[in-house]
């Protein structure tokens, strides 16, 4: 090969300052190209010039100018773009790369009948290094902006998730904040048609939270629920039920669903939807669609409006949660409102009452005083006109003889005089003859023409009278008496009853021996009545005061620990944050802990003891902190520490070790001694954390990688671990998969009579045939598969083909034995579902043991006694699986209804070694355990000859393990060794 500057066809031709001026007016890669082409197709004998693009790809490279590059021609600009030089072949083709790195133009020529000896002008050669370096310059600089139009994008969505999260945390209500999501929506994509649907799973329901079209303007009210069964099969309906992305036309939205597709309303010209996901469940859906021909929408919105779907969701349900909230405090104002007024009128009644009490104590006083009879009169009626209208009053005395009434004491606007007079038929003797105090002037013109009163007797008629009688004891004395002549001062019920206290404050001054007891004994009722009352409303106040504390603590507080709850700790978080932004050099860290084996402890110990328990947990945690740091109980056994001031990560190391080191002492629980532990992660927050969900969040990572490696220790939260909780929701999605592709294959590991090697069953194990992994065994994946809610269906699949498989291949005396989850014993119909399974695989229930861990029987032992039971008599067997390893073995053993007991493989493991006595003796304790109850045992991970022998000669007459027969398909012999 030779290089463009070799001898080559040509001679120095053109105008080289015109090229310069040519090359550097070219403001992009393709503009040079083109330049370039066009100097290279006046060089002499040049038949062809060309420029290609994207010479690695598959598809054919971009050419300037557009056309075809033949096989040779292209892989000859393959090998000049490889080696960044120049090329000649025997065609008499030449190829040069650009800017000399990967991704570059490369120019193309062709040469027609050379010149021998001819070779490239110097010039055209310098042409193309200064084309070489504006290439690379306008390559660059498109680079460049590609990077920087990117960045623009990433900060208008940056700035959008920010104007939601703004939106969900405002005083605005929810119709107003949607608005503003939609004009969000907007900013980044054609959203004129746009709606977002909300779906309550439990009431299997829908609402259209909020809804604008173009075309379809029939309203939608937002809190109107829709069953989703009414619109089956629509876009909608798909969206929420399969939780996958739908975009494209309507023909092509028909070939993505899973089935019929309904249209309701007008149809648009392109339509996406997203499903907003939480958890891997489906809480709603945001759509947009276009009516117009040339909007049409990408892969890049999908995946927009999926990324802000999420953030849509928090916002919303923190916006839902916040008008929860402002609802609650609505309410509880309205009830405090409520409350307050009817103090208001207690304090109203009250001030009434202390004054009505300091005339009636001055009465009182009156009653007894030293003075003269018409000072008492005159001061008596002082006390009553500060409680009534009593203008004109006077009080009227019957003689002893009672022919007589005699006025002591008048005073009246008419200036009637009233002297003493015998009894007649006056409005005076009709009070007390008949009690009745109240007369307005037309019931006086009544009494008059009934004939109970003589007008003449009664003077100048009031407007309205009040009169009641003087009882002195069980005789009436005499009577007091006001009245008006005024339309506007009329007397009511309570004046009678004022008047009336007064009345007889008048009959015991009369007598005053027995005036001076009787004021003393009213004086003592009515100060206890008051005092009674005062208390009364002291106490309600009291009260409702302590009322509104307790309910505040409760609110923010855990009912048995007495610590913070979660509402309070994600409240002081977010102020902790809130620091956090405005300090940059502060840090605080989170400690998520979770009590190890907590729900043993309470099912054995019971749960008055686990709350105990708790108790004395909550108070060593509050001994490893100190103000300002917050112990709280999150839910359950799990509990968190924050350390609002964390100078260095080693700060919550030690902290997390004392936590530990203090959980650690022995506590006393319920007659038992028990070593509390604790799982603990920790994470430390900066400036850069935006929410308390996500600090919670990551140190709930590191606890699950604490729990993960062993329990008892501490883990920080890094990348990695988030990287973990990354693989396990793969994980997730990939059993899911398995399960619908049939990945899972069963093993069989026999089960074998160890004195003939006789088998005697088989133990069916599950593996998983991953498709990249290849054979995975369950310890792998089963933990995953329990924690995502998987392993009831993984398992019903084994139990299914298992079973197919067992009632095919084994011969009639022997037996299947099934590991069953502690879940299924939860759900009524297991028996009867495990039983349809029998009889449509054709496995007699006789021949199917069903293996369960200790952990199943303690969880509800009432129930899963009452299944074994139920399946005891069907005929199927029931085994424990790796017994002796549990709490409550032996208290619960007896009281199933138990096959077989199987020997947990580490008390099979030393046997036959030096110093296994203590293995020799728990072995032994098992087979005479199980020898007493009836049950036949089996030993488990039986690897060596003296494993064999050591149980043989104790008495174990059954076993497996790999020196017997390790798991395989069947058909494939059980290998042993």
């Amino acid at each position: 090969m030779q290089s463009l500057t070799d001898r080559a066809p040509g001679t120095d031709t053109g105008n080289p300052l015109a090229w310069l001026w040519a090359l550097s007016e070219a403001d992009s890669a393709r503009e040079v190209a083109r330049q370039v082409v066009q100097i290279a197709s006046t060089l002499p004998d040049c038949t062809h010039a060309q420029v290609a693009w994207r010479l690695d790809a598959k598809t054919a490279p971009d050419c300037e100018p557009a056309q075809p590059i033949d096989a040779p021609d292209l892989e000859m600009l393959q090998a000049a773009a490889a080696e960044g030089s120049a090329w000649r072949d025997d065609r008499r083709r030449a190829a040069f790369a650009f800017a000399d790195r990967a991704g570059a133009p490369v120019l193309l020529l062709a040469f027609a009948q050379p010149q021998p000896g001819a070779g490239l002008p110097l010039s055209f050669i310098d042409m193309l290094r200064i084309a070489d370096r504006h290439m690379w310059r306008q390559l660059a600089l498109a680079g460049l902006l590609d990077t920087v139009a990117g960045l623009e994008h990433a900060e208008r969505l940056q700035r959008a998730l920010f104007a939601i999260a703004d939106l969900a945390g405002s005083d605005r209500d929810m119709p107003e904040m949607l608005r503003g999501v939609h004009r969000i929506i907007a900013s980044l994509m054609y959203a004129e048609n746009f709606y977002i649907v909300l779906h309550d799973a439990e009431r299997a329901s829908i609402r259209f939270l909020y809804f604008a079209d173009v075309e379809d303007t029939t309203p939608r009210d937002p809190a109107r629920e829709i069953p989703l069964a009414s619109r089956e099969h629509t876009l909608t309906w798909y969206l929420i039920r399969d939780g996958v992305a739908l975009m494209g036309r309507t023909e092509e939205l028909r070939r993505q669903v899973s089935g019929p597709l309904a249209v309701i309303g007008p149809d648009s010209h392109d339509w996406l939807g997203v499903p907003m996901l939480r958890d891997g469940k489906v809480f709603g859906a945001l759509v947009v669609q276009s009516y117009i021909d040339e909007v049409r929408y990408s892969d890049k919105d999908m995946a927009l409006l999926e990324f802000v779907g999420s953030h849509i969701l928090t916002a919303l349900e923190r916006k839902q949660g916040q008008a929860a909230l402002e609802e609650s405090v609505r309410l509880r104002t309205q009830e405090l409102a409520e409350a307050n007024r009817g103090l208001q009128l207690e304090i109203v009644e009250r001030q009434r009452a202390e004054r009505l009490q300091a005339a009636l104590f001055r009465i009182a006083q009156l009653a007894t005083a030293d003075i003269s009879q018409d000072e008492f009169y005159r001061q008596v009626h002082a006390v009553v006109g500060t409680l009534l209208d009593a203008r004109n009053f006077f009080i009227a005395l019957l003689s002893e003889d009672h022919q007589t009434l005699a006025f002591p004491y008048a005073v009246d606007e008419s200036n009637e005089v009233r002297g003493s007079r015998p009894v007649g038929r006056g409005l005076s003797e009709y009070v007390l003859a008949h009690g009745k105090g109240i007369f307005q002037t037309d019931d006086i013109l009544v009494l008059a023409d009934q004939g109970h009163i003589d007008l003449d007797m009664v003077g100048e008629l009031a407007r309205c009278w009040l009169g009641v009688p003087l009882q002195a004891g069980d005789e009436v004395i005499g009577l007091v008496v006001v009245q008006s002549y005024s339309e506007e001062d009329r007397y009511t019920p309570a004046d009678e009853e004022l008047l009336t206290f007064v009345a007889s404050q008048i009959a015991n001054s009369l007598s005053r021996r027995r005036a001076a007891l009787i004021q003393q004994q009213a004086l003592a009722q009515l100060e206890l009545r008051v005092q009674e009352r005062t208390g009364e409303l002291r106490r309600e106040i009291q009260e409702r005061e302590r009322v509104q504390e307790q309910l505040k603590h409760q609110v923010m507080h855990d009912a048995l620990t007495g610590l913070p709850n979660r509402g309070y700790l994600r409240e002081r978080l977010e102020r902790v944050l809130n620091l956090l932004k405005r300090d940059a050099r502060r840090q605080c860290a989170l400690l998520y802990l979770d009590i190890d084996r907590f729900k043993v402890i309470n099912d054995s110990l019971g749960h008055l003891a686990g709350d105990d328990y708790l108790r004395e947990i909550a108070q060593r945690l509050l001994t490893c902190v100190r103000e300002p740091d917050l112990v709280a109980r999150l839910s359950g056994d799990e509990f968190a520490i924050l350390l609002e001031q964390v100078p260095l990560p080693g700060t919550a190391v030690r902290v997390a070790q004392r936590v530990l080191e203090a959980l650690a002492r022995p506590l006393l629980i319920a007659g038992r001694e028990l070593e509390p532990s604790a799982s603990i992660g920790i994470a430390i927050a900066d400036s850069g954390y935006e929410l308390a969900d996500a600090l919670l969040h990551d140190a709930d990572v590191a606890l699950y990688r604490a729990k993960a490696l062993g329990r008892k220790r501490f883990e920080l939260f890094d990348a990695s671990l988030q990287k973990r909780a990354v693989d396990v929701l793969t994980m997730e999605r990939e059993l899911r998969i398995a399960l619908h592709e049939n990945q899972f294959v069963p093993h069989f590991q026999p089960i074998v009579r160890l004195d003939t090697n006789q088998v005697q069953g088989y133990e069916a194990l599950i593996r998983w045939n991953h498709p990249e992994r290849g054979l995975i065994g369950p310890g792998e994946f089963l933990q995953v598969a329990e924690e995502s809610s998987n392993i009831e269906a993984i398992d019903w699949w084994m139990f299914e083909h298992s079973s197919a498989l067992a009632a095919r291949h084994f011969s009639d005396d022997r037996y299947l034995a099934l590991n069953v989850s502690a879940l299924h014993f939860r759900r009524e119909d297991f028996c009867g579902r495990l039983l349809d399974t029998l009889r449509r695989t054709g496995l007699p229930p006789s021949r199917l043991v069903i293996e369960v861990t200790e952990g199943s029987l303690l969880d509800d032992p009432e129930g899963v006694r009452d299944i074994l039971a139920t399946l005891r008599r069907d005929g199927i067997g029931a085994a424990l699986d790796d017994f002796g390893t549990g709490y409550s073995s032996l208290s619960y053993l007896h009281t199933f209804p138990l096959r077989v007991v199987k020997i947990d493989r580490s008390f099979v493991a030393r046997l036959g070694e030096p110093g296994s006595g203590n293995s020799d003796a728990v072995v032994g304790s098992i087979l005479a355990l199980a020898s007493a109850l009836g049950v036949e045992p089996v030993a488990e991970g039986i690897e060596t000859e003296a494993q064999r022998d050591r149980l043989l000669a104790m008495g174990c007459r059954f076993g497996q393990g790999y020196l017997l027969g390790r798991p395989a398909p069947l058909g494939d012999p059980p290998t042993a060794g």
